[in-house]
């Protein structure tokens, strides 16, 4: 819809004429007139009669003219707001994260945003399904992924390396693997959304290696995949955000380091670069400030 005609149109109500309209906008009598004929012919109605003494609403006309005067209102106290906040970050944020990363690495950074932006409501949705942010209404998603082409705008925050690991108790009572091909003996403990199902790729010293494993559990929680991990049950294949921690305490011990799977980007998604809200705007430059020295 053209702005440019409906303000056309609402001057010449407001006037009763299209001089009158034209005095008021700026615009010539035929730019006037123009609009309004352009507006009828994009609506398929006459909004008008006109005649050499006077002109008079129809009844598309006055229904057109009351909700379109109440559009012009509304933009213009948006512009107003707009304005007078002065560049400050306002309104409601609604945001999607994996469960998992959520939790350990999202909860902890949201009050230090709130309290910098105190203007902005935040409304997190946790899940590990990929979400459409246009058709759901997600002013940002976090994703963890190897990002294929996409129309959406994306941020690099961090990158994470997935593990291949086992608890020392599992490891004493069943051996320790030295080669992929012999994980198809062992007690996995595998993740559900995990991208080539029950197939893990590795990269080894002599290329590529696909093994295709057997899981004692199947679970969509990375966490349960690490809790059952570390009361003995089997070996993982999980993210280093979130087994780091118990590598480095031993708790878990990372297997074949040699042969490497994947790593993964985590990335800041949102539908466009265009006319990007402040809020959103302030909230990727966060993320990205937050996650610039992670250490897993």
């Amino acid at each position: 819809m053209d702005l440019q005609q409906i303000a056309s149109f609402l001057a010449v109500v407001r006037s009763g004429s299209f001089v009158g309209a034209a005095d008021a906008t700026g615009f010539s009598k035929a730019a006037v007139s123009r609009h309004v004929a352009e507006l009828e012919e994009r609506l398929g109605v006459r909004l008008l009669h006109r005649t050499t003494r006077r002109l008079s609403l129809t009844d598309d006309g006055q229904r057109f003219h009351a909700r379109a005067g109440e559009l012009i209102a509304a933009l213009d106290e948006l512009e107003a707001e707009t304005v007078s906040s002065g560049g400050e970050a306002t309104g409601q944020l609604r945001i999607n994260a994996p469960v998992t990363f959520g939790n350990l690495h999202l909860a902890p950074l949201w009050p230090r945003f709130t309290a910098a932006h105190p203007k902005v409501s935040l409304d997190i949705t946790l899940n590990d399904r990929l979400v459409d942010l246009v058709e759901e209404g997600y002013d940002l998603a976090v994703r963890i992924t190897q990002l294929a082409n996409s129309q959406l705008v994306s941020r690099p925050l961090a990158t994470t390396r997935v593990v291949l690991c086992a608890s020392p108790s599992y490891l004493a009572a069943h051996g320790t693997p030295m080669q992929p091909r012999e994980l198809a003996q062992h007690q996995v403990l595998a993740y559900s959304y995990w991208m080539d199902g029950d197939v893990w790729r590795f990269t080894g010293p002599d290329g590529a290696v696909d093994v295709r494993v057997q899981p004692r559990i199947h679970s969509n929680s990375g966490d349960t995949c690490r809790a059952a991990a570390l009361e003995d049950q089997g070996i993982i294949l999980q993210p280093d955000f979130l087994v780091g921690a118990d590598l480095r305490r031993g708790t878990l011990v990372e297997l074949m380091p040699q042969y490497r799977s994947i790593e993964l980007g985590i990335y800041a998604v949102y539908a466009t670069r265009k006319h990007l809200p402040m809020k959103t705007r302030h909230l990727v430059d966060f993320l990205v400030d937050s996650f610039r020295d992670v250490s897993w």
